[in-house]
């Protein structure tokens, strides 16, 4: 790890160097990391498989779960993999243009992550508010029209942060103080001023992130009015804890987004360590809760998998 050539225009490769002040614990956080993206995959995986298989499940609920178990895997391998290496085997290095490419996978559909959550929250107000009407207003050609906007608005809103970064002279370090390349720590290393640069990013982060969390909590709260008013105190039961766990898996993705966000933004004397651990949590946690809460937790989807399995043992 030498010094880096100050008349370098871009470095050829970044140096990640994990989590500060933990680097004697990594060989054990990279276990329950690797655990849970083996959770990740497998569920995410088994989703798609059983919404592919089972033709009853070609509703949009599915649908939507299924473009997120899509998202999930994509998150989730560009970085967990990378970073296991880091951990396990000391793999500091990174290119220069595959650290740019992490970035936007990264950024890219952490916003479509979240924008399938708005989707399978109005799918959620459709069929519980308008059952009646909810396959006539979620039709297919909807469906694929939602699903669409939501992957045009993660690529075309952060295709320009590898092209910026890619424009800026590298003369402090190559040496990057995270697990992953994150934009705004990689921003950092530019030795010009980039304050326009870390505006924009920060801009379209809170633009997307605050439209797509007031319409989740507005759906919501439609629902739990429209919950409380059912006649069936069984079926209030049921939908209220349909949508408890879904409620949860969004506020841990949002709250640690929240974190990081405010953290680049105000938090100049938040630990580096527990800035960092938070944005692993960011990227790992929703991709392995989300299988299993509206997997497992999916009558439809578990029966099919057990129907499965008993075939098989038979």
């Amino acid at each position: 790890m030498g010094p880096t050539n100050k008349s370098q225009i871009s470095p050829n490769t970044f140096l990640l160097m994990g989590i500060p002040g933990l680097e004697h614990l990594h060989v054990w956080i990279g276990i329950p990391f690797c655990s849970m993206y083996l959770v990740a995959v497998v569920g995410n995986v088994t989703i798609l498989a059983v919404v592919r298989a089972e033709r009853s499940l070609h509703e949009p609920m599915f649908l939507f779960l299924s473009m997120l178990s899509v998202t999930d895997l994509v998150l989730s391998t560009s970085t967990l993999p990378r970073m296991l290496c880091l951990f396990w085997f000391g793999a500091h290095d990174i290119a220069f243009h595959a650290c740019l490419t992490q970035m936007f996978f990264i950024h890219s559909f952490t916003a479509m992550e979240s924008g399938f959550f708005l989707s399978m929250a109005i799918d959620r107000y459709v069929a519980i508010c308008h059952p009646l009407r909810h396959t006539t207003i979620l039709t297919h050609a909807r469906i694929v029209k939602m699903g669409a906007s939501v992957v045009l608005r993660g690529v075309g809103f952060f295709t320009p942060h590898p092209i910026l970064l890619r424009q800026l002279p590298y003369c402090r370090t190559n040496i990057i103080a995270h697990t992953y390349c994150e934009f705004m720590a990689v921003v950092k290393l530019a030795c010009v001023d980039t304050g326009a640069t870390k505006r924009y990013s920060l801009s379209v982060a809170s633009v997307i992130g605050s439209c797509d969390g007031f319409f989740i909590a507005l759906s919501y709260v439609l629902i739990l009015h429209a919950v409380f008013r059912l006649p069936s105190h069984e079926a209030s039961l049921k939908a209220l804890g349909t949508c408890g766990s879904h409620v949860c898996v969004i506020l841990v993705f949002y709250s640690t987004a929240v974190f990081t966000f405010l953290t680049h933004r105000f938090g100049h004397n938040v630990a580096p360590q527990i800035h960092i651990f938070v944005a692993n949590m960011y990227l790992l946690v929703p991709p392995f809760l989300n299988p299993i809460v509206y997997g497992i937790r999916t009558k439809k989807i578990r029966d099919h998998v057990l129907g499965s399995l008993r075939v098989k043992v038979a």
